[in-house]
């Protein structure tokens, strides 16, 4: 069986839909002090290290939305009998 899904929205029109908070303004005052880092040349400045820790958890959420469509995709097929009509 193969299905597919097309939904059009903006970035912030999911997020919203998902219930998740406006991050815009903490996201630009990151970016600001990263910027002033980098500006100022701050000694032994290394951009993995500066961003190591806004990536691991960047990819925990990535790994619980993932969580959430298996979920969603698991209830879906247990709901619909094998002929393809629903319980």
């Amino acid at each position: 069986m193969k299905f597919s899904i097309d939904v059009e929205m903006t970035p912030q029109e999911l997020r919203e839909s998902l219930g998740l908070p406006d991050v815009s303004s903490l996201h630009e005052e990151m970016i600001g002090t990263i910027r002033e880092r980098m500006q100022q040349g701050v000694e032994g400045y290394d951009p993995v290290t500066l961003f190591k820790p806004f990536m691991t958890s960047g990819m925990g959420t990535v790994e619980g939305f993932q969580k959430l469509m298996f979920s969603l995709m698991n209830q879906y097929t247990r709901s619909t009998n094998k002929d393809g009509s629903e319980e």
